[in-house]
C-alpha cells in the first residue's frame, strides 16, 4: 500500500479540494500519512494569490524531496493551473495537475501500479519532456463544480461545502479567474443532500464556501440565488450552524440583511472585502462600488442584526497608492464597526491588468502600511471582544488547544475566537461560556440543551 502525503497552501476552497482528494485516496490502495513523514508520494495543492504563496510552494518541493529522494512530487492546484511549465521546471517536481485534475487524483495514482507513474518509454520523470509533466485542462470550459462531494474533514471540528467554483469579476489585481474559470455553482438539491451527509456525519456546523459566494445560483436552471439557498438551509437544518465564508458588498442586499436578522442556521457573521477605502484606487481595482456605499453595508448590517461579528479584506500597497489613498482606506476602517481585518500586501501578478500599471510601490512602504492595518485589526478584535465580558454566550468546541495557556478553543456564532478551560470530551460540542476578558478567555458554564 503506497502512503500519500497532503499539504496546502491557500484558501478554505482549497482546503476543501485537498479534503476531497484526501477522501478519494482513502477509497483507493492508497495510506494517508502526515506531510512530515517520508511518503511514496507528496502532493502540494498550491495557492497563486501572491508571490510569497508560489515561493512557499516551492519551500514545499524541496522540503518533500529531502524527506524522501525517491518519492514521486506532485504539485496541484492553482499555481500549477496558472503557470505549469514553471512549475514542471522547479527541480523536484514529478508532474504538475492543474485545478480540475486534481479530483481525478486517485486514478492517476492508480495507474503508478508496478512502473510507477512515470510512462515505461519516457525514463525518470527528471528527464521527460515538460509537456508530459503536466496534466491541465481549460478551466475557462468547465461548467460543472467538480469535487464538492466530501464527508469527513481530518483533523477539523468544522465541515467545509463548496457550493460554487470560479469567478468572472476579473478585479484587475486578480490571477484566481485563469486559475479557477468562470462562475458555477452546485445545485440546490445536491447541496441539500451535501448538508445532510455532513450532518449524519455529526458535523455541528458546515462553512458554506466558493471562490464568488454571490454568483450562487444565476447559473442554474432554473436560476436561483444565495438567499433562496440559504432560507432552504434555515428551513431544513435549523440547528445546524452555517457559515457564510465571504460576501461581496453589493450582494449584501436589504432582503439578505433581515434574513441573516431573524436566521437560526445561518451565523450572525460576515466577512466583506473592501481592498481599498479610496475611490480611485477602487476603481483602478475594477472593484464596483464606492467606499461610502461599503460604509453604509456595513452600518446597515450591524444596525439590524444583533451581535453581527463583522470582518473585511483590504489590500496595502496597490499601484497609485499614495500616503493620502492609503489614509482614506485607514480612516475608513477606523470609525467602521468592523471587528477585524485581513491585510493582504499587493503582489504582482502576472497576467492581470494591474501588473502593467505604473507607480508600484517599494516593498518597504507596503510592509509598514500593512503593519499599521495589523495592528488597527487588533485594536477592533479586542474592542469587539469587550462587549461581550461578563456576558454569557454559546461556543463550539474546537479540536486544538492554544499553544500558549493550553486551554480549548471554541468560536462563537459571530466569530468571537475563544479560550475555555473544559474537558475534551466537550470537542465539537456547542457550550455555554462566560467571557471573561478582551483577551478571549472564557469561563465554562454549561453544556446547552442537547440537540
Amino acid at each position: 500500500m503506497k502512503t500519500v502525503a497532503i499539504t496546502t497552501l491557500g484558501c478554505k476552497t482549497n482546503q476543501l479540494d485537498s479534503a476531497v482528494m484526501e477522501e478519494s485516496l482513502r477509497h483507493g490502495e492508497f495510506r494517508l500519512t502526515d506531510f512530515s513523514d517520508q511518503a511514496d508520494v507528496y502532493i502540494i495543492n498550491t495557492c497563486t494569490v501572491t508571490h510569497k504563496s508560489d515561493f512557499q510552494s516551492r519551500q514545499l518541493i524541496r522540503r518533500a524531496r529531502r524527506q524522501n529522494p525517491d518519492a514521486k512530487v506532485i504539485v496541484a492546484g492553482c499555481y500549477a493551473q496558472v503557470s505549469p511549465e514553471e512549475v514542471a521546471k522547479i527541480e523536484g517536481v514529478d508532474y504538475v495537475i492543474g485545478n480540475t485534475g486534481k479530483f481525478d487524483i486517485a486514478r492517476i495514482l492508480g495507474s503508478d501500479v508496478g512502473a510507477g507513474l512515470v510512462p515505461a518509454q519516457t525514463g525518470h520523470p527528471q528527464g521527460m519532456p515538460l509537456q508530459d509533466k503536466i496534466i491541465t485542462t481549460d478551466v475557462f470550459k468547465e461548467i460543472e463544480v467538480k469535487g464538492f462531494k466530501v464527508s469527513t474533514f481530518s483533523g477539523h471540528t468544522r465541515a467545509f461545502l463548496k457550493i460554487q467554483e470560479g469567478c468572472h469579476a476579473f478585479c484587475s489585481y486578480c490571477i484566481v479567474p485563469y486559475a479557477r474559470g468562470g462562475s458555477r455553482s452546485v445545485k440546490l438539491a445536491e447541496v441539500m443532500d451535501g448538508l445532510k451527509r455532513l450532518v449524519d456525519e455529526r458535523y455541528r456546523e458546515v462553512v458554506l464556501t466558493g471562490i464568488h459566494l454571490g454568483y450562487y445560483g444565476e447559473d442554474l436552471s432554473p436560476a436561483t440565488d444565495l438567499l433562496s439557498l440559504a432560507r432552504a438551509i434555515d428551513k431544513e437544518f435549523p440547528k445546524l450552524r452555517v457559515r457564510i465564508s465571504s460576501l461581496e458588498p453589493a450582494e449584501i442586499t436589504d432582503e439578505f440583511i433581515e434574513f441573516l436578522s431573524t436566521s437560526s442556521a445561518v451565523c450572525n457573521h460576515l466577512h466583506i472585502p473592501l481592498q481599498s477605502g479610496d475611490d480611485n484606487i477602487l476603481k483602478a481595482m475594477n472593484r464596483r462600488y464606492t467606499s461610502s456605499f461599503f460604509a453604509s453595508v456595513i452600518e446597515k448590517v450591524v444596525s439590524k442584526v444583533a451581535d453581527v461579528g463583522t470582518g473585511a479584506d483590504v489590500i496595502v500597497g496597490f499601484p497609485g497608492e499614495g500616503e493620502g489613498e492609503f489614509l482614506n482606506t485607514y480612516n475608513l476602517l477606523k470609525r467602521l464597526p468592523v471587528s477585524y481585518l485581513h491585510v493582504f500586501p499587493y503582489s504582482k501578478r502576472k497576467g492581470t491588468p494591474a501588473a502593467l500599471f505604473l507607480n508600484h510601490l517599494h516593498p518597504d512602504t507596503i510592509k509598514k502600511r500593512c503593519e499599521l492595518l495589523r495592528e488597527l485589526s487588533e485594536e477592533k478584535k479586542r474592542e469587539f471582544m469587550g462587549r461581550f465580558v461578563g456576558k454569557e454566550v454559546s461556543a463550539l468546541v474546537e479540536r486544538g488547544r492554544d499553544k500558549e495557556t493550553g486551554l480549548s478553543k471554541a468560536t462563537t456564532r459571530n466569530n468571537l475566537q475563544l479560550q475555555v478551560g473544559c474537558d475534551t470530551g466537550m470537542r465539537n460540542q456547542e457550550i455555554n461560556v462566560v467571557v471573561a476578558d478582551s483577551a478571549g478567555r472564557a469561563v465554562f458554564k454549561s453544556p446547552p440543551a442537547p440537540l
